[in-house]
């Protein structure tokens, strides 16, 4: 099953709140309940949510992911993660020692969506630089 951009947007929002209300989520996503209900439910026989749990695996992952390392300016964190927060193609950002500040990890259905997000990293108010490593193939996954 193909899942668009829409899709992974409402997945995520599940994944930080999987009782809200679907008129909460409809407004979120700009769309109809009823577009989102009947998403869901398409979501529920596909797999990719189970009881209510999202189950993120090669099924409802987008075919393209990236690892972005992320050097902030000092003081200057809160920000980054409140703007990474509203990107919906991060999928985790983890803080990290050594030259990178963070390390944020995306998912796109196409490469203009990926390139987009990296773009918006970059030119996000304290990120002084960024390295962008674009996963070509797995060559192990235990989750």
């Amino acid at each position: 099953m193909q899942f668009d951009e829409t899709d992974s947007r409402l997945i995520a929002l599940l994944s930080e709140n999987a009782r809200a209300p679907v008129a909460t989520l409809a407004r979120k996503l700009s769309i109809a309940r009823t577009t989102v209900q009947a998403r869901i439910e398409r979501l529920e026989k596909s797999g990719a949510i189970d009881g209510y749990t999202i189950r993120k695996g090669a099924l409802s992952r987008p075919p393209l992911r990236a690892t972005v390392l992320i050097s902030i300016e000092p003081r200057s964190g809160p920000a980054v993660l409140a703007r990474l927060s509203a990107l919906p193609n991060v999928e985790q950002v983890h803080t990290t020692s050594g030259r990178w500040d963070l390390i944020a990890t995306l998912s796109a259905t196409d490469t203009e969506t990926l390139d987009r997000t990296l773009d918006e990293i970059g030119a996000a108010k304290g990120v002084k630089g960024s390295e962008s490593l674009i996963h070509l193939s797995t060559k192990l996954d235990r989750s």
